[in-house]
């Protein structure tokens, strides 16, 4: 028997992950033990959990790869900090103490960290380091069901590379072209997310979920300014607007005076259409970039499968443009592309890279990316009791009939199932559920339940049999991954006088049948839902289809705004009771909010730092 624990930690979304002869056995994100959203520290917790999982002691773990390799990273940094002296002498000198007494040693940092783990951990020899972005390719290709593909990464910056091609056959991945710092479409597309007022590294998506407001007016303006597109997609920045390579900030004075205005202040400054439209611009340049290098891959290489990781394949509208074109046959994305799947990137790459070990047998292997903690009946049972919570235990099919109903009665669910996922998504196992045919419910649950600002949308759970009659797609999207249209017969044109809305006015137009998963622009963040990987989860859609002729939910991560996703007994009760939230669901146990005692949690928002 072999096993490899991957890590990934200290930039961002610290990670573990365990494969035990070549199967992925457990994965988490360590902000989900600690509740510090995309926490960057040792992922202690995450490591335990995993190590728990396969029944292994950490002196049993044969192999322990870390995700990326730091002293190319601070070799980057030096070489950074020398191009741009002396410009960049105020983040040298903040950074290089971390470095020195952190990073650069950093297989005894992590040595003297796993001890702390298993005190017979004695071979320091044993750890590994692989590149940030092998890390990342391996963890697309390997655990895809492609023989054969083309695999694109996209990120802020690993090492040196920020957009890597690679070509996977079989067992074997090599890179074959690289696009290096500090040309990055991951930290292009974070500029605007900071200039537009949104918190780097987590505000991505609003700046996504802002785009449909607003009008690409200054794509071409971008296009002549800010960065060099060529034909076949290979791109530069122009410095002279951005301060990262540098600065303590993402953006410069130019920038500001390109676009006519200052960095919006999000404590004091509202959103208004200018934001919008550059929030459609931005997304319009990012979509157009994905799409030439898509398109030059797919004519060079002519294989016909694509997969797709780091941070920016987490822009899902983008990614359903290219499976809109059809330039590929197949697109597979890993569900956690971002720097968490590079623990299990780093692992696979070993295991089938490194110690050549054969993939035998093509087909999704992320078991629906259900991999992390999960409890039986009799610890909840033990858990809610000590929370003095007031609840009934059912069977599967009574849950599964009761939460229908009450759903198709426009109640808000958290739905706390098996697993927890693997990934920034709630696919079905932590998830917050409700009624997608309400009008109000959009609205109601981003200012009521998460606490978060009214524009962002919620993504719609479809059975997968059911995915083409609501949407304009036909494959499967487990992973939530892929923007699609709601199918016309399902759309409500809009009136006259509703075009003429601006911006968040939009919001309050009923544009379909299933108006609380309807963006502005008709578009929904499609997941198929699938039997062999989330039965619960699928017979729950298809009893509330049964009820109402929907085969749809709306689907959020049970959480709030800033918050990680709950993984504990404990974390799910207290999100409950402090949001307005009418019941909770934890396998068997069913909650009803009237019927809780009224020591609430107080003021639950303010518990955590808005993202």
């Amino acid at each position: 028997m072999t096993s490899i624990l991957g890590i990934s930690a200290f930039y961002h979304d610290s990670a573990a992950a365990i494969l035990v002869d070549g199967k992925i056995v457990a994965a988490a994100q360590e902000e989900r033990f600690s509740r510090i959203k995309h926490d960057s520290s040792y992922p202690f917790n995450a490591i335990q959990f995993v190590l728990d999982q396969s029944k292994l002691n950490l002196n049993d773990i044969e192999h322990i790869v870390f995700f990326e390799k730091p002293f190319l990273k601070f070799e980057r940094l030096l070489e950074t900090y020398m191009a741009f002296a002396p410009k960049g002498f105020k983040s040298f000198s903040l950074s290089m103490p971390i470095w020195l007494r952190e990073k650069l040693f950093q297989k005894k940092f992590l040595f003297d960290k796993l001890q702390q783990h298993d005190d017979n951990f004695k071979d320091i020899n044993k750890i590994k380091f692989s590149e940030h972005h092998f890390s990342h390719a391996a963890s697309a290709f390997y655990p895809s069901p492609f023989e054969e593909a083309v695999v694109l990464t996209l990120d802020g910056v690993g090492e040196w590379a920020t957009t890597t091609i690679g070509i996977g056959k079989k067992n074997k991945l090599e890179i074959i072209k690289e696009i290096h710092f500090p040309h990055s479409l991951g930290l292009l597309y974070s500029a605007f997310t900071y200039y537009v007022g949104f918190k780097v590294n987590s505000g991505e998506y609003k700046l996504m979920g802002l785009a449909p407001y607003g009008k690409p007016l200054f794509k071409d303006l971008i296009l002549q300014k800010i960065i060099d597109l060529k034909e076949d997609g290979s791109f530069k920045l122009n410095m002279k607007y951005f301060n990262y390579a540098t600065g303590l900030t993402m953006t410069n004075d130019k920038f500001s005076k390109l676009f006519g205005h200052p960095v919006r202040d999000p404590n004091k400054d509202l959103l208004t259409p200018f934001h919008m439209d550059l929030a459609a611009s931005i997304q319009a340049v990012i979509e157009e970039i994905i799409l030439r290098i898509t398109k030059n891959i797919s004519s060079k290489y002519k294989i016909e499968n694509l997969c797709l990781a780091g941070g920016v394949a987490l822009n899902c509208v983008a990614n359903g443009k290219v499976q809109n074109e059809k330039i590929f046959k197949n697109i597979w994305i890993q569900p956690a592309s971002g720097d968490a799947g590079g623990s299990l990137g780093a692992a696979l790459a070993y295991w089938h890279h490194e110690l050549g070990k054969p993939r035998d047998e093509f087909s999704d292997k992320m078991m629906g990316s259900f991999l992390g903690p999960k409890f039986d009946n009799n610890f909840i049972e033990t858990k809610l009791k000590l929370l003095k919570a007031n609840f009934k235990k059912y069977s599967k099919e009574e849950v599964t009939s009761l939460i229908a109903k009450e759903l198709a009665n426009e109640k808000i669910v958290g739905w706390f199932q098996g697993k927890m996922e693997f990934g920034p998504r709630a696919l079905g196992g932590r998830s917050i559920l409700a009624d997608p045919r309400s009008e109000k419910m959009q609205k109601e649950l981003n200012l009521k339940i998460k606490f978060r600002e009214s524009f962002r949308p919620f993504a719609p759970s479809v059975l997968r049999e059911d995915v083409n009659e609501w949407f304009d797609l036909d494959i499967d999207s487990p992973y939530m991954l892929l923007v699609s249209q709601v199918k016309k017969e399902k759309q409500i044109q809009m009136k006259k006088e509703d075009e003429n809305l601006f911006g968040i006015e939009k919001l309050n137009v009923k544009r379909s049948n299933i108006p609380a998963v309807t963006h502005v622009d008709y578009s929904a963040r499609v997941q198929t839902v699938h039997k062999n990987t989330n039965p619960r989860y699928y017979d729950l859609i298809k009893e509330f289809k049964k009820i109402t002729n929907c085969p749809v939910l709306v689907n959020t991560s049970f959480n709030v705004r800033g918050e990680p996703i709950v993984c504990s007994i404990e974390d799910a009760f207290n999100c409950f009771m402090g949001t307005n939230l009418d019941i909770l669901v934890i396998e068997d146990f069913v909650l009803f909010k009237e019927n809780q005692s009224n020591s609430s949690t107080g003021d639950y928002k303010n518990k955590f730092e808005l993202d």
